[in-house]
Formats: structure tokens, sequence, C-alpha cells
């Protein structure tokens, strides 16, 4: 049997930089969790990626909006259009479970942009733009909206929209003959705790919402009860250990590609932590939390087996590798850290 190929893309920014480089693709070699450079896309300050739900296409955030590309047999990256969002720079994107529509979350503006897609995977007009409104409590950030995170329910009935500076996250239902947003709900998190980045579970009954300022994970039930959706908090769990760095904020949340694992990452306590999944109810279990060698871990994320780490360290300008026993609860240095420039996200994708 042939073993399974994937590539991963790492977005980084490019302000201030000599390269244009703000997507590379590596070769992932899952035996030994290791990674090597493949190609590099030149695009400006890639802060976010997303894949559509098909796997065919690569969705970057950019500076001008987006920019769309087609994902080649080789995981190479061949470019189709770029879009306006008629905005500031976007922090967040991803696409409906239909590949319809590309959502994209403005942290500077605190506006969510609505873009349809194109047969060919390419970006077309937008049909809605929805700007949070309010002021939040008033502290060195986080006082007016910040939309940090854009997603919707597997269902794909309702958008979540993550207002990092509002501390809520707006539910939003969606028209998909017109492309348009209308606000149905609110989920309200602790002031000043800053939700950041939001995931739903395998089956879309669970909603986690990890909080950058407070370090915690909030667990909700979710379903959809007389047409409308209904959000029950079930647990809060925390980031970090008991003893960790002062001044501490939660970055990164993924799953892993077997939906039995949660990563998150920490700034300040520089650590990743990694969560078990409880399928029957939604609830995690924290197996480690432990330093990754770096500083700032902007995002962390299981490789495929399960059985490796990668860290990227945004303030040191690395990527970090570790051996993982989730049996021991161990993280182990795997050889040395690879070099690049202030990454922000990545992504796995398996070859066909």
């Amino acid at each position: 049997m042939a073993r399974e190929k994937y590539v991963a893309y790492v977005s980084t920014y490019t302000m201030g930089r000599q390269d244009k480089y703000g997507i590379r693709i590596y070769d992932v070699d899952i035996e030994k969790g290791r990674m090597i450079e493949k190609n590099l896309i030149e695009i400006t300050n890639s802060s976010y990626i997303t894949i559509s739900h098909n796997q065919k296409y690569l969705y970057a955030i950019t500076d001008f909006g987006v920019e769309t590309y087609r994902i080649l047999p080789d995981g190479d990256l061949e470019v189709i259009n770029e879009g306006s969002i008629n905005g500031m720079r976007g922090c967040y994107l991803s696409t409906d479970y239909e590949d319809k529509y590309l959502f994209v979350g403005g942290y500077h503006d605190g506006k969510i942009t609505v873009l349809r897609l194109l047969d060919d995977g390419g970006v077309g007009e937008i049909t809605d733009e929805v700007y949070h409104k309010g002021l939040g409590s008033i502290a060195e950030r986080n006082f007016r909206p910040h939309i940090n995170c854009v997603k919707m329910t597997r269902d794909n009935k309702y958008l979540c929209a993550a207002d990092l500076g509002m501390d809520h996250v707006n539910v939003y239902r969606f028209d998909h003959v017109n492309g348009k947003l209308s606000q149905i709900d609110i989920i309200r998190s602790e002031q000043e705790s800053a939700p950041r980045h939001l995931k739903f579970s395998q089956d879309g009954k669970y909603l986690y919402i990890v909080h950058e300022l407070k370090n915690y994970i909030d667990v909700y039930t979710y379903q959809e009860i007389h047409g409308n959706p209904e959000f029950e908090k079930i647990q809060t769990i925390s980031t970090l250990n008991d003893y960790h760095a002062g001044g501490s904020a939660a970055s990164a949340l993924n799953i892993s590609a077997d939906f039995n694992y949660m990563v998150s990452s920490n700034a300040g306590d520089n650590s990743a932590v990694i969560y078990k999944i409880n399928k029957k109810n939604g609830m995690l279990s924290k197996i480690l939390c432990l330093p990754i060698s770096g500083d700032y871990p902007k995002d962390a994320n299981l490789f495929p087996d399960n059985r490796h780490l990668v860290s990227l360290n945004h303030e040191t300008n690395t990527m970090t590798f570790f051996n993982v026993d989730l049996e021991k609860g161990l993280l182990v240095m795997n050889g040395k850290e690879i070099e690049v420039p202030q990454p922000n996200c990545i992504i796995f994708h398996k070859l066909a």
C-alpha cells in the first residue's frame, strides 16, 4: 500500500522584509515528523490561509484582499485570481461547506465580508459586508470590534464570528441564495477574555472557543431548535498549567486529522497544550502543556499521525518540531528548528 503523502502550507507576514514570499510550501515527512521546503509563493502579508472543503483550492489573505489558488496534484499552487474586500486587510477567512462563498474577518475594521466563489474556485463579487459596532471594556486593545475568526456551523446554516474586541461571538443566519447575513444570536464571553478562534467538533454538535486574554477554552453544545441556533456552555478549561508565565495569551486552536485531539498554544508562557476530545459529550481533558522552544507560538498543530507536533514561533522566526507521546504526556524536541520569517498559520494537506 502506497504511503499517504502530505504537503504543509505556512503563511507568513512579509512586512519589513526583503523577500516577498508570504506562503511557503513544504513536503512533509510523516515518519520523521519533519518538513522540507518545496516552493515559495509570492504574496504580501499572507496573515491567514484556508483550504476549501473539497480540498481543491487554497485562499489567502493579502494586503489588497484575498488571493485564490488551485492546488496542483503535487501540492504546488497556481494562481486563479484575486479579489478586493473593500476595506482594511483581513485576518481570517473560511468557506461555507458547499464552497460557494468565502467569509473574511476583519480585525482592524471589525468587518465581515462575504464573497461569492466562482465555478473555477476563484473569487467573485462581494455579496454582503457587515460591520460589528459598539464599545467593549476600555482596555488597551479590546475597546472596539476586532473580528478574529469567521466559521460556519457544520450544518452550513449559521456563521459564527468571534469578536475579540467586544468579547462575544456574533451568530448570523446565512442566506445561501443571495449571500446575505442576518444576526440572530450572540454568544457572550467574560469581559476582557477576547474570544480569538473557534472550531466545531466532527459531528458539528460542539463548539470550541479559545479566549486569548484569559487563556481558556469554552465548550458549547450546538443544536437547532425550531429553526433557531441554540448554544449552551458545558465546560471551561485552561490553556495553561497552574505554574505559568505571567502575561500569557492563548493563540492557536486546531483539531487533529482524526478529530480526537485539540491543540492550542500560549504566547508569553510559550507553550503548546494538547487535549483529548471526548466525542460522546464534547468535553476536553488536558494531556500536556509544555514549552515549544520559541517565542510567541502563533500556531501549533499535530502532524496527521498524532505522533509529531510543529510550533510556528512568530517572534523567533522559527518552526520547532517535537515527537509527541500522548500516552505519557510528553513533547520531545525533534531535530533542529527551521527558520521561517514571522510564521502565522499552518495547514497540512493530503495529496490525492
